[in-house]
């Protein structure tokens, strides 16, 4: 809520069911993790966006997205959480073959983002270029970043993360225990036509997660095809009681306050004459009317008597 932010994919759920939960101002949409209790991924989404999502998918314990209705098209998030770099190269080619399988079922001009724990370190080589950017935190790929990499050139997705000009604090995502070593491993990527619609990609160390990674944020620019009623915005009106202990400023609020109320006294002792008058009217108008139709009941007798 400090962050005002309008959809948040986070890793790690750890819970043992799937579903949908009410948070504060958000809907929380999140899936299992496996039999340990491990992984799981989840999507919270504000209400004031919720009626745009058309569609929420998990697909494992590493992989869900969410389709959310756009102005002019669909937006698709996927929220990934791949294997760490000691995990033997079976599980990584699992993960990415699976994460290939679900993209390549995507409608192909929908606008795609992929957000998450890649526990990939992208570097600068220049043959990753332009896939990637030269404003990463790390020289030099490891194998999960090279692999990260690989799939988004296959899919012409670009690193974005990699492409804003940050001071390094805003560009860690994660801190070792012992504080000392700071690594950025989650990214964000998006298709490369559509690349122009991220204006800012950064970290915030003061979002407590009770996690070892920091928020990543990206500022993306879209419009979406929400409902009425979740476009209405209430504004809180704050008031500062203690400039009331200052002599003119509670003078001028009393001579204020005394003021409406004169306004709305003579408004009403309008209203009340208003009021009578428009009695008065229709009583007389009633007297007419009635001494009328004692007049039209009388000259029938009259003309019979005659």
């Amino acid at each position: 809520m400090r962050y005002q932010l309008d959809v948040v994919g986070v890793q790690q759920v750890r819970w043992d069911t799937g579903g949908t939960v009410r948070a504060t101002e958000c809907d929380f949409f999140y899936g299992k993790g496996n039999e340990k209790h491990q992984l799981g991924t989840g999507s919270f989404v504000h209400r004031r966006i919720v009626s745009a999502v058309k569609r929420v998918e998990f697909v494992s314990v590493r992989l869900s997205y969410i389709v959310l209705g756009g102005r002019w098209h669909n937006i698709i998030l996927v929220n990934v959480h791949a294997p760490i770099g000691e995990q033997s190269d079976e599980s990584k080619d699992s993960f990415y073959g699976e994460l290939e399988q679900v993209f390549d079922h995507f409608p192909k001009y929908r606008m795609k983002m992929l957000l998450g724990d890649f526990n990939a370190k992208v570097g600068r080589e220049n043959i990753f270029k332009p896939t990637t950017g030269q404003k990463c935190l790390h020289q030099d790929s490891n194998d999960n970043g090279v692999r990260l990499v690989n799939f988004a050139t296959s899919k012409n997705l670009v690193v974005k993360s990699t492409m804003f000009p940050q001071q390094n604090i805003y560009k860690y995502t994660w801190t070792s225990p012992d504080g000392k070593t700071h690594n950025q491993i989650d990214h964000i990527l998006i298709d490369r036509r559509w690349q122009s619609s991220v204006k800012d990609v950064r970290s915030f160390r003061g979002a407590d997660f009770d996690t070892d990674h920091y928020l990543v944020m990206a500022k993306v620019r879209e419009r979406l095809a929400v409902g009425k009623q979740a476009t209405q915005k209430f504004h809180k009106q704050r008031f500062n009681f203690r400039k009331l202990n200052e002599l003119d400023v509670r003078e001028k609020y009393q001579s204020e306050i005394t003021n409406r109320f004169a306004v709305l006294e003579n408004l009403n002792d309008d209203l009340n004459r208003t009021w009578e008058n428009i009695k008065e009217n229709i009583q007389t108008s009633a007297k007419k009317s009635l001494g009328l139709l004692e007049f039209r009941q009388y000259i029938p007798g009259l003309m019979k008597n005659v």
